[in-house]
């Protein structure tokens, strides 16, 4: 045998072997929240790590709504979410004979940004404002700063949100408006929070909304704007510490993984979940998320361990729920 026949047949027992280790490792799909991306993207890089390759989790975005519906066709072993799971939703899966068990696994502060040279609204932005700026009646209409508030300059309003599949577009809504996904047409609006921030930043009239870690990330860049919620009397930043005091209200919210229950008999799958309750408080913090209290993350692995299935939040959000208040609700 020549030497070109040699090396033609060792390159195609490299590339079968390479190709029988592929189908080897075992496989976690996870899709869903672009909000929730940043944590089981650092989980998934962690456990991977500590696995040695054995196992490999890819992580989609396609916003909470789309991975809710990979998640209820079967597609996926975890859906991030960033809001709970709604009615519609669970009869989907009802429908396909997908049963899951739901982990809030942190908090996140939903946050509101303009750019670093707007200092018109350094106060604070009442809740009241956010929606005479959001509301469906303000489509065409309002299209200048100084009509929600005289004070504030005769410039174009320039508005940046998430998309009709985010989760984060159905509790800001909510928590504004009052309705979920009740709101003007005429935004720029993505999934991707990456096209938001680069939106808000390169334009003075800009506003937008978007999980905290995005505008940790881009600090330099953005301005946080405080919140006055209806009632109050301060206007509040997003941080960890207002997050876990209570005050950082109405666009504090949690944020959970739903697992399916046909997906947790697999040891990967079941392997993973226990790691992201054991070490994901650590990556959580180092995402600019707020973990749970360790009592919460036991109580997620023993939900697990026995196998609890439904939601706790009853098919509909919980707009300015504590964690406190979290903790105490019971699955159903």
């Amino acid at each position: 045998m020549n030497v070109r026949k040699i090396a033609t047949l060792t390159a195609a027992l490299g590339a079968l072997f390479a190709s029988s280790s592929v189908l080897a490792q075992a496989l976690v799909k996870i899709d869903g929240s672009s909000t929730v991306f940043p944590v089981s993207e650092a989980v998934a890089e962690e456990f991977q790590k500590a696995q040695k390759g054995k196992i490999r989790v890819t992580v989609g975005v396609s916003g909470t709504g789309g991975g809710f519906k990979k998640f209820c066709r079967g597609e996926t072993d975890i859906s991030n979410a960033s809001r709970p799971i709604l009615q519609k939703e669970i009869d989907d899966c009802k429908a396909n004979g997908v049963e899951f068990v739901e982990l809030p696994i942190a908090f996140d502060a939903l946050t509101v940004v303009v750019n670093p040279k707007n200092d018109w609204v350094d106060k604070g932005v009442t809740v009241k404002e956010l929606k005479a700026m959001w509301e469906p009646a303000a489509q065409g209409k309002i299209t200048k700063w100084n009509q929600i508030n005289p004070a504030w300059p005769d410039r174009a309003l320039k508005l940046f949100g998430a998309g009709a599949d985010s989760g984060t577009f159905d509790y800001f809504t909510e928590a504004v408006t009052g309705k979920s996904k009740s709101s003007r047409g005429d935004f720029t609006a993505s999934e991707d929070d990456n096209i938001l921030v680069q939106g808000v930043s390169r334009d003075v009239n800009a506003l937008g909304f978007f999980g905290y870690a995005y505008y940790e990330e881009n600090k330099d860049k953005l301005k946080a704007v405080k919140i006055i919620a209806d009632g109050g009397k301060d206007a509040v930043g997003p941080s960890m510490e207002t997050v876990l005091d209570g005050s950082y209200t109405p666009l504090s919210r949690p944020i959970m993984i739903y697992i399916s229950a046909k997906s947790l008999a697999k040891p990967e799958v079941r392997e993973f979940v226990d790691f992201y309750n054991k070490e994901g408080a650590k990556l959580i913090r180092e995402v600019k998320y707020v973990p749970l209290p360790a009592k919460a993350y036991e109580y997620n692995l023993q939900q697990v361990a026995k196998g609890v299935k439904g939601t706790k939040f009853g098919g509909e959000n919980k707009v300015g729920i504590t964690i406190e208040q979290l903790m105490a609700l019971e699955a159903k």
